[in-house]
């Protein structure tokens, strides 16, 4: 059987591609001195062009000209145009073998180059085996071995030489896996992980599979399932620390793979193998069991408090009359009372004046009953469903091994009670039960005159638990969502280093003096400045008075005159089928080829089958529905195409095809550089099977839904997407979309309306090189922070909410760098982050100086966003661009009423991914065929005012066909270079 290729054809050319480009060809092929000196002493333009060009190429890429070589014509006239030849010599050069073998051996004689020997491929698939412990990419191999064989100074091999080198080292790297993961296990081990391959007792899913299911509903009785799973997992009892020297890449790949296979053929593998895979995936099935144990807990407790809370405000809202005529009757009464007083009269006779002492008595009671806690809290309702957390916290606490900072020991201690409290039956907390962590808002409720309160003590305890979960003053052994704060960040001693050696990943200046001297003293001159301009009346388009602050509205984003131009462009577009849409962008950008098998990386073979399961995603329509929309297909091929080739890596590695050849077209131009973008939420209801899976936020009203997070380029190129869950704000993921995405994309400047911003984000956002511009709704509510007191700033005293806290953040300065240093390393995400410090308690020092440093940027950006028209316009302009991507979004996505119905997190993510790239897909598609419909108004004789150009949007529909049967014909595809026509004005 022959080996199977590493690198695809697109890879290879990839690697050694040579510039074309004018500023890469000055890089890479400007002669020196010496080396014109010696290239001159060549005779004849042929043998000084060729001499040159083989200069060029050991130089860069590294390899030697060979006899077929075909070189690009820009490579060839920018070397003739250095050494004073002809380029039509080229053609004559290397008539003569000889000649070009003579050459070569000078030239690695000047270069001080060595050709590539046997030696070499040893030590190279030595070097690559290393980083093929962390992944199995092969271009991100071969370029490793290309990029050391430059530095050894050795002329590169034949591609095929590199691929080997590559697939042998993934070989040694795979060895080395397995044998790291099986050589601990004992015998038992082993025949515990074969166990899990067998059909579980009484039905007819392996144990695996049924390990591997994820929780239906947040409800007790399937807590109490997933408990029984994590409990199956805790008995094969795998050795400690086993996987923890293994690459999170590899582990994670490995698991997966195991994941997506049959225990079938899993039973086929040769032992080794076979133990390590299974290994893997109980590792890692292991912490998702967790993850969603603690995430299923919290969200019951969320929608028990949300219970209590809606039933308090109905309550008071169904007994409001009753309460008001209690109120107009004591009125009446305490009135009685008074003028009884005044005038030394009989108190109880004026009580009876005003009603019967008898119903006066019953009245008293009444309010006894209307009566809300003195706190008028919602707590005590929390308890009528104490039911449903006892059905499952005993067995909760008891497989869960927890750990705390010492911010929270007094919740862990009173856990500890609770533990102690369910083993002995006990009924009644002990007198000397933990109180310290009870916080004064449960006291009442807990606290009793008959001692602590069994039922409240567990709720309050359970709820604490709940908080210092999210922040990580609590964590969770073997959980990857749960585990202590220090463990996310760079290690100390790495941190220490790089700050040593000045090599922090961060755009200020790491000197805590100097940093803060330079922005304090921006933020006095930016006070000074709209101090002065408020006070004389000249900021624009905004006025600041004692009663507040009014900025006029802008105009409107498209003037009239463009109108003309996007309605000639509209109906100049092709009518075209969304199937045939994917295939003429696949055919100009290649994107199905980052699809790749997980096993071995060998891309679709039938890329119908492939395009048809990514529509079904971006459509909403399921495999199911999709196979018999589609002729010739079924489901079980989708669903296994989708197993094997569809996950999140691949969706963004085509995503990341799409978005830069969008930012490398020319027309895109018009509507922004690619160093912009925005982000925004967008809802969609969760209905079916996974409505129960959704999350419920206020914001949205009582239906669950998902929000995908996505984010837009200037030029309309939406380059990441997120699922997230409706109750979390947007704020949370707004950098991960900026860090994590895989485009060419440089963004400088962000946008996101309100829900986008908190104040860490801007501390983080600045510390990692971005502009962040929020529009903040109600801005005048939103207040400013000064160095100084209130009173050096008399003008602008409406909008001041206190001073800066400076000490704070010279006290945390070496945390905040080491936390933002960990996000742009990679070392933890920041959304993960940005919600444990949203969830710290307030006095943490940590939360509070990041709170501080961004209030500093909140400050700077609001008084630029007073001082600066163009600076909301940009704002404004860049929002409308992702409003209207949601509107093409929730015309796409139209299948199952727009509902998502799909119960797993995964299928949830596949479908947002899906519906990114194919409104990417779309978004390019009409850029090619807006600039094509601006060239024949021109052709036309139709002119075009290039200033109306950045108007219009390639985010239209109204010419796709969405719906129908999906049907694949490869008879219309284009010739390469070809194009639909255009449609002829007046025809439909």
């Amino acid at each position: 059987m022959p080996r199977r290729l590493i690198l695809s054809a697109t890879e290879r050319d990839t690697l050694l591609a040579l510039p074309e480009s004018q500023d890469d060809l000055i890089r890479y092929y400007t002669f020196n001195d010496s080396d014109l000196s010696l290239i001159h002493q060549r005779r004849g333009d042929a043998n000084r062009l060729g001499f040159a060009v083989q200069l060029c190429l050991l130089r860069y890429p590294g390899y030697a000209l060979g006899t077929d070589s075909e070189l690009p014509e820009p490579v060839i006239l920018w070397v003739a145009k250095q050494v004073q030849a002809e380029p039509a010599s080229w053609a004559k050069y290397g008539e003569r073998d000889v000649t070009r073998r003579e050459h070569a051996q000078e030239l690695r004689t000047y270069l001080q180059l060595a050709p590539f020997g046997l030696s070499d491929f040893r030590a190279l698939v030595r070097e690559l085996t290393e980083l093929a412990q962390q992944t199995d990419k092969g271009l991100l191999l071969a370029g490793q071995a290309l990029e050391s064989l430059r530095q050894k100074r050795r002329i590169l091999p034949a591609l095929s030489v590199i691929d080997r080198a590559c697939s042998e080292a993934i070989a040694r790297a795979n060895r080395r896996v397995y044998r790291a993961l099986v050589e601990p296990l004992t015998d038992s081990h082993r025949a515990k992980l074969d166990e899990l391959l067998k059909l579980k007792a009484g039905s007819s899913i392996t144990w695996l599979t049924w390990l591997r299911q994820a929780p239906l509903k947040p409800n007790s009785r399937h807590m109490l399932e997933h408990i029984e799973r994590l409990k199956t997992f805790q008995l094969v009892d795998l050795p400690e620390g086993l996987g923890r020297h293994i690459h999170q890449n590899r582990l994670l790949k490995l698991a997966r793979e195991g994941g997506q296979m049959t225990p079938k053929d899993l039973g086929k593998f040769e032992p080794q193998r076979r133990y390590a895979t299974l290994a893997a995936v109980v590792l890692e099935s292991t912490a998702t069991v967790i993850d969603e144990l603690v995430d299923l807990h919290d969200r019951i407790l969320v929608k028990l408090f949300s219970g209590a809370k809606h039933k308090h405000q109905q309550q008071f809202q169904k007994q409001g009359k009753a309460i008001n005529d209690k109120v107009r009757l004591y009125s009446r009464i305490g009135q009685a009372l008074l003028e009884a007083k005044e005038s030394g009269s009989d108190p109880y006779a004026a009580i009876e004046a005003v009603i019967p002492w008898d119903e006066f008595t019953e009245s008293v009671s009444e309010a006894e009953l209307l009566a809300r806690p003195e706190g008028f809290d919602h707590l005590h309702l929390v308890g009528e469903n104490f039911a449903t957390l006892r059905r499952y916290t005993p067995a909760l606490l008891e497989v869960l091994e927890l750990r705390a900072a010492p911010a929270a020991q007094g919740v862990l201690a009173a856990v500890q009670t609770l533990r102690e409290m369910n083993a002995d039956n006990l009924r009644k907390v002990p007198a000397d039960a933990p109180t310290a962590f009870i916080k004064p808002r449960w006291k009442p409720l807990v606290i009793t005159p008959e001692g602590l309160d069994r039922k409240f003590y567990e709720i309050c305890a359970l709820s604490e638990l709940k908080n210092a979960l999210r922040s990580g003053d609590i964590w969770v052994k073997g959980s990857r969502q749960f585990r202590d704060f220090d463990d996310y960040l760079l290690p100390a001693e790495k941190f220490a280093a790089l700050k040593r050696e000045q090599a922090l990943p961060l755009a200020i200046n790491p000197n805590s003096d100097q940093y803060l001297e330079e922005r304090l003293q921006l933020l006095d001159e930016q006070l000074a400045t709209v101090t002065r301009l408020a006070k004389d009346n000249e900021l624009p388009d905004a006025i600041l008075t004692e009663s507040g602050l009014k900025i006029t509205p802008l105009d409107a984003a498209v003037p009239d005159r463009a109108q003309a131009l996007i309605d000639q462009t509209s109906q100049l577009l092709p009518r075209i089928k969304i199937t045939e849409l994917l295939m003429d962008v696949d055919d100009w950008t290649g994107f199905s080829r980052h699809f790749t098998h997980l096993k071995d990386g060998a891309e679709a073979k039938d890329r119908t089958l492939l395009l048809s399961a990514i529509l079904g995603d971006a459509i909403n329509l399921g495999l199911t529905k999709m196979a018999e929309s589609s002729p010739g297909l079924t489901y079980a091929k989708l669903s296994w195409l989708q197993a094997w080739h569809i996950r999140d890596e691949t969706y963004s590695a085509a995503l990341a095809e799409l978005v830069n050849h969008q930012y490398r077209h020319a027309f895109a131009a018009h509507w922004g550089d690619g160093t912009t973008s925005s982000s925004d939420g967008q809802r969609f209801r969760a209905g079916g099977r996974g409505e129960s899976t959704g999350h419920v936020n206020p914001k949205y009203g009582s239906e669950p839904g998902r929000l995908f997070y996505t984010h837009i380029s200037d030029q309309y190129a939406p380059f990441s997407t997120r699922v997230v869950n409706v109750g979390v704000r947007d704020s949370t993921y707004v950098l991960d979309g900026l860090l994590y995405h895989e485009s060419d994309l440089r963004i400088e400047e962000h946008y996101t309306d309100t829900a986008g911003f908190t104040d860490h984000v801007f501390a983080l956002m600045h510390l990692l090189g971005f502009r962040f511009a929020p529009r903040i709704r109600d801005l005048g509510e939103t207040k400013l922070y000064v160095p100084q007191g209130v009173q050096a700033y008399p003008t602008l005293r409406p909008l001041i909410g206190g001073t800066l806290n400076i000490k704070h953040v010279r006290a945390h300065w070496d945390d905040i760098l080491r936390l933002a240093s960990s996000i742009k390393q990679g070392t933890v995400t920041a959304s993960l982050m940005l919600r444990k410090l949203g969830s710290y308690p307030r006095q943490n020092g940590l939360a509070v100086a990041l709170r501080e440093l961004g209030r500093i940027e909140r400050t700077l950006f609001i008084l630029d966003w007073l001082q600066s028209v163009e600076l909301r316009r940009r704002v404004h302009a860049g929002l409308n661009k992702g409003e209207a991507r949601n509107s093409l979004a929730r015309a796409v996505f139209f299948n199952r009423l727009g509902e998502i119905r799909d119960r797993s997190f995964e299928q949830q993510r596949y479908r947002a991914s899906g519906l990114n790239l194919v409104t990417a897909a779309i978004v390019l598609w009409n850029t090619v065929y807006l600039e094509r419909a601006t060239q024949g108004l021109v052709e036309a004789g139709k002119p075009v005012d290039g200033e109306l150009l950045q108007f219009l949007s390639p985010l239209g529909w109204e010419h796709i066909n969405l719906t129908g049967d999906y049907v694949w014909r490869q008879s219309r595809r284009l010739e390469d270079g070809k194009f639909r026509p255009l449609r002829m004005p007046g025809k439909p």
